[in-house]
């Protein structure tokens, strides 16, 4: 297999000979000091990622990459920011113009080739997708289905290693749509709902649940793993992972011709941390304002981090957590599906045991 090319571009030669020695071995590695002799250099060699300083003289990372996502030749290329700055802003801003990851300087060697491994995976599984839908209209009705369970198994890649990084117990994705799918037929049976569950396609819903947090990629270990209380900055970071969901998936939108489940993916991205109160996020919408599908995946999405162990708590029991998601009815959680919760909690307590 041909070797991946990496530029690392910072203005301290000690960073530039750490990040070399670290990745040298597994990839074809350029050091240049500064945002003008990579935009030089690019013009000749397009490699497949950068590794960008945020804080150098003259032109520092956010012109540099301003300059490299408006060129059609370089937009494509995935740049993670190295920055010693712990700067929720500044990440944020450096996140809407394109970046997929901040590393934090000094950086550890191993972690540093095991994110590059990681986003280079996840870079090579995009193209792959973005390759067979081009000639989707092409492909005869045999071939179809070999590009359905490619999507899936870069999907369920993809969310396997964000439940690795995330999840200190592992499984979260694959439980939450067990609840989820148990907590929607419920729901479907009910008189409650009946009109809107009418035209529900369960298996599809419950199948894009997976990217309900893929948006989480997008931050930093030292905040996703923190064991103690956050701070406003690093909440408000981890509160853009909802943004930054929506966002991965309108792109994979742009390329898709099956939208459904994109749809449904999109909405439980973008609601599952609303409020029933309006307290909750992005949006602050309050009661019905909330997708039904959101208000249900609030319910599966609590119960299953208040069971499991978090870096920062041990888990619940099950009847402690039914007793938090009671007593949040009307307030955190849609009061008629918070009841049908409690209808078929046994199920989520075999769920969670297995």
């Amino acid at each position: 297999m041909e070797r991946k090319t990496i530029f690392i571009v910072d203005d301290d030669v000690t960073n530039l000979t750490v990040g070399a020695d670290a990745l040298s071995g597994a990839y074809n590695v350029f050091t240049l000091n500064s945002g003008r002799l990579l935009l030089k250099r690019l013009e000749k060699h397009i490699p497949d990622l950068i590794l960008l300083d945020v804080d150098m003289p003259e032109m520092n990372g956010i012109e540099v990459i301003k300059q490299l996502k408006g060129k059609r030749e370089t937009a494509g290329i995935p740049i993670i920011f190295l920055t010693a700055k712990n700067d929720g802003e500044s990440e944020l801003e450096g996140l809407s113009l394109g970046a997929i990851d901040y590393i934090i300087k000094p950086f550890s060697p191993p972690l540093l080739l095991k994110r590059i491994e990681v986003h280079l995976l996840v870079e090579a599984q995009k193209t792959e997708l973005k390759n067979f839908n081009s000639n989707l209209l092409e492909m005869v009705d045999t071939k179809t289905k070999t590009v359905v369970e490619l999507q899936n198994a870069i999907l369920n890649t993809m969310t396997r290693l964000l439940d690795r990084r995330d999840d200190i117990t592992g499984g979260h994705i694959e439980r939450t749509q067990r609840y989820m799918e148990v907590l929607l037929k419920k729901m479907v049976d009910s008189e409650i709902f009946k009109e809107e569950s009418a035209s529900w396609d369960i298996d599809l819903i419950v199948h894009s649940t997976q990217l309900h947090d893929i948006g989480k990629i997008a931050i930093r270990d030292n905040i996703l793993l923190k064991p103690g209380r956050l701070t406003k900055e690093e909440f408000e970071c981890i509160k853009s992972h909802t943004s930054v969901g929506e966002d991965f998936v309108s792109e994979i939108e742009a390329i898709a011709s099956e939208h459904a489940f994109l749809e449904y993916a999109k909405v439980f991205i973008s609601s599952h941390h609303e409020r029933w109160d309006g307290s909750g996020y992005p949006r602050g919408l309050k009661a019905e304002e909330i997708p039904i599908l959101g208000r249900a995946m609030a319910i599966v999405d609590v119960y299953d981090a208040l069971v499991s162990d978090r870096p920062y708590k041990k888990a619940f029991s099950h009847d402690e957590a039914v007793s938090i998601i009671s007593e949040g009815k009307g307030k955190h959680f849609d009061p008629d599906i918070a009841d049908l919760f409690l209808c078929v909690s046994d199920q989520f307590k075999e769920i969670a045991a297995q």
